[in-house]
């Protein structure tokens, strides 16, 4: 190591790639659609030179306009409210639109702006969207927990009613096993009870839920070091199942409101895992009310069911069951909308199999349970159901896999339910990152590649382009630094696979230089680290703000991951501790250096979060000739007692003989480089026990290593993430670049809307 110190303004740079200050500098880049109902009109929110603004488009008319003047909208709200507003900082992030009038929530009430005078006014018409309340579709009825037990209350005249009275701790209704609550996570923004997991039927006259039986399942203890009142340490416990142990189950119940009964439904109670199926898509209502879907899983996760419950009777169904050699998905990644479609009629579904070996869809018969058709076929994965024209019986789907050149590329395409060709509506080398109209008749399409930046546009079902929506600005992006990635491909370690990533080149690229080289891995096996399109996939502005201290950045995707085949993803069932094959980033890094030169392989570090720890202590574990520096935060270093969802979902039936294949403190004595472990006290998902048993094993190693726990912290880091990513960068350059980091602060990290959303849904 030289005396020779980083400068700040390589940290300065770095922050600024930070996903929350990067979006001001990539601008006009992101586009959410939210459709208005059937109208086929939508707004969303982007971000401006100006700020954020608010835009409303009408496809019909082909017309793209400000959703309302932001500055007389600001000023009407501060008058009426007596609070500031600023035109481009506006304080509410969603709107309703009709006609005349936007309706949002602000300063704790819900308000009116009519659009002719620039009037607003408080309207208690509807009741206010909270945390710990459900409002029915129709605004009458607003649902709750109160203790262990749902209730109900009229908007219109404030009455409440339960509609259980025998919940208790461990068979609670309507309420997430407790490992998936993040209820820390939720104690960081204030939320102190948990949130209520429901669904309300499109008429408004129903509720479903699950009553959720903790008995039997094993407490898991944490402990508090610093509560914030400066008193004793407190312990905390909550039910949290290992593998082999007993799972949470879920009940069925149907509650009607207008008659105050509940219907409990007649199927067998439910294994659940890390969440409740209504927040993962995997049960929901018929358009009519009449009817509620659901998938259920066994423990195994072998067998996938769709059943139908009668809302009014409880009478429950099976209508398709299969069953695979390893786990049955409903979709290619854990975190994608199950693609499962019940046609109207309930005769016939649409349903995602990879039995032959793809992601494809087969159209069933529902009165048999039997295929009628495989919808569609060939090497290629169908991503996402858009849409279904029941009427000329053709589905509009997300695939990937048409493109030779890089199989994650999705496009849109058409094809008929009864099976037959397929039709590629957009051919152009793009990733397309899609959204449908309720009724079809428009998609919302951002186009991009990983070093092209994305063009939204409104598609019509041709596939042709009637309105430019946006065009991605990153020129303050190039400002700060930025380079674009390269999408890179190698050949795996079995020297016959093709695998992708991306390669981020160091701030300043000089090909004459030589540049260490960190890689930034997310091993799966439910999501893929990289994706084709621009920002890259999960963790990508980590990546960049490395590669902004001046490091070369590799994110690619292994063997195990989802996204592609089958057999791709199966590679590391029974072997989790191949973590997403590092074996193969291995082999790519070795592939990629014989053209590029200027990557430094004598000196390679890694660094990653959750399972991107995992793999961080593998790294150095199971390749120390090549991992020489390693930062592995909130890291499931041994599988046999972290969740029962992970181990038993990707590595197959509880093994208590699965030694190294699940867990990193089988190898702790070959621990040769720099090694930081970052842990939040407080992790209620990965549990700070999993990185002390690595501890444990590392000193009984006689091992030197590092080690950081975060009092108070929880999964991700909430509220400490500058605090993390500054000690993450610190040990990077200090023992990889061989140079001292700058004393520097980084600012405090916002709460991520998109992260609090998922976990108040």
């Amino acid at each position: 190591m030289t005396s020779d110190r980083l400068p700040a303004s390589a940290y300065e740079r770095a922050e600024r790639m930070l996903g929350h200050h990067r979006s001001r500098l990539a601008l006009r880049a992101s586009v959410r659609p939210r459709w208005i109902g059937d109208s086929g009109r939508f707004w969303y929110r982007v971000d401006t030179e100006r700020g954020t603004e608010f835009v409303l488009v009408d496809p019909g008319a082909g017309a793209r306009a400000p959703a309302f003047d932001h500055e007389r909208l600001a000023a009407a709200l501060a008058s009426a409210s007596g609070e500031t507003v600023e035109p481009y900082a506006l304080p509410f992030d969603a709107i309703e639109v009709s006609e005349d009038a936007v309706a949002f929530e602000a300063f704790e009430a819900r308000w009116s702006c009519r659009l002719d005078d620039y009037t607003c006014a408080r309207d208690d018409s509807r009741p206010r969207r909270t945390p710990l309340t459900r409002v029915s579709p129709d605004g009458r009825w607003v649902a709750f927990r109160r203790g262990h037990d749902l209730w109900v209350r009229s908007a219109a005249s404030g009455e409440e009613f339960p509609l259980t009275t025998d919940g208790t701790a461990d068979r609670a209704y309507a309420i997430n096993p407790d490992v998936g609550g993040s209820r820390w996570y939720l104690r960081r923004v204030g939320v102190f009870e948990p949130v209520p997991v429901l669904a309300w039927s499109p008429d408004s006259r129903r509720i479903l839920a699950h009553r959720t039986d903790h008995r039997g399942v094993a407490v898991m203890p944490m402990i508090e070091a610093a509560p914030a009142d400066g008193g004793r340490p407190r312990l905390h416990t909550y039910r949290y199942a290992i593998p082999g142990e007993t799972l949470p189950r879920g009940e069925w119940v149907v509650f009607d409101v207008e008659t105050r009964t509940v219907v409990p439904a007649d199927g067998d109670p439910f294994p659940l895992g890390f969440t409740s199926p209504l927040r993962s898509g995997a049960a929901w209502w018929s358009s009519d009310g009449a009817t509620v879907y659901h998938l259920d899983r066994s423990r195994d996760q072998k067998t996938l069911r769709l059943a139908s419950i009668d809302a009014a009777t409880g009478a429950t169904r099976t209508l398709i069951e299969e069953t695979g050699r390893t786990r049955v998905e409903a979709a290619p990644g854990a975190l994608q909308k199950p693609m499962v479609h019940v046609l109207a009629g309930g005769r016939e579904a649409l349903w995602f199999s990879q039995r032959d070996g793809w992601g494809h869809l087969y159209l069933y018969d529902l009165t048999t349970g039997q295929p009628e058709a495989q919808v569609t076929k060939g090497d290629f994965v169908v991503q996402e159901i858009l849409h279904v024209d029941e009427e000329s019986r053709t589905a509009f789907l997300s695939v990937s896999g048409l493109d030779d050149d890089d199989p994650y590329r999705r496009t849109l395409v058409s094809v008929g339910l009864d099976g037959g060709a397929l039709t590629r509506l957009v051919d152009d080398g793009l990733d397309h990152v899609l959204s449908a109209a309720p009724d079809g008749r428009w998609f919302v399409d951002s186009a991009s590649t990983v070093d092209t930046p994305p063009v939204t546009t409104l598609r019509d079902r041709t596939g042709a382009v009637v309105l430019e929506l946006e065009r991605a600005d990153i020129s303050r992006l190039l400002e700060a630094g930025w380079t674009a990635p390269e999408r890179v491909r190698a050949i795996a370690a079995d020297g016959v696979t093709p695998i992708y990533g991306v390669l981020y080149k160091p701030y300043g690229f000089d090909p004459a230089q030589r540049y260490a080289v960190v890689d930034h891995p997310y091993p799966g096996p439910q999501v893929k680290r990289v994706e084709a399109g621009f920002d890259c996939g999960r963790y990508g502005h980590d990546a960049e703000a490395v590669a902004a201290l001046g490091f070369a950045v590799l994110a690619i995707d292994g063997r195990g991951t989802p996204g592609r085949d089958k057999k791709f993803h199966d590679h590391t069932w029974g072997d989790m501790g191949a973590a997403g094959s590092l074996e193969d980033h291995v082999a790519a890094l070795h592939q990629l250096a014989e053209t590029r030169p200027w990557l430094d392989l004598d000196r390679v570090g890694i660094f990653g979060l959750s399972g991107g720890g995992f793999a961080t202590g593998r790294a150095l574990l199971a390749f120390p000739d090549t991992y020489k520096v390693g930062v592995a935060e909130a890291g499931n270093h041994d599988n046999r007692t972290y969740h029962t969802l992970w181990a038993e979902t990707y590595h197959g039936p509880y093994d208590p003989d699965a030694g190294a294949r699940l867990s990193n403190t089988e190898l702790a004595e070959n621990l040769v480089g720099k090694l930081l472990l970052i842990h939040g006290e407080m992790d209620d998902n990965v549990t700070p026990h999993l990185t002390m048993r690595l501890v444990d094993r590392l000193i009984a190693a006689n091992k030197d290593f590092d080690l950081l726990i975060v009092p108070n912290a929880e999964h991700s880091f909430a509220g400490y993430q500058d605090y993390v990513s500054r000690k993450r960068w610190d040990y990077l350059v200090r023992h990889l670049m061989g140079v001292e980091p700058p004393e520097y602060r980084l600012a405090p990290v916002p709460v991520d809307p998109d992260v609090l959303e998922f976990y108040l849904s």
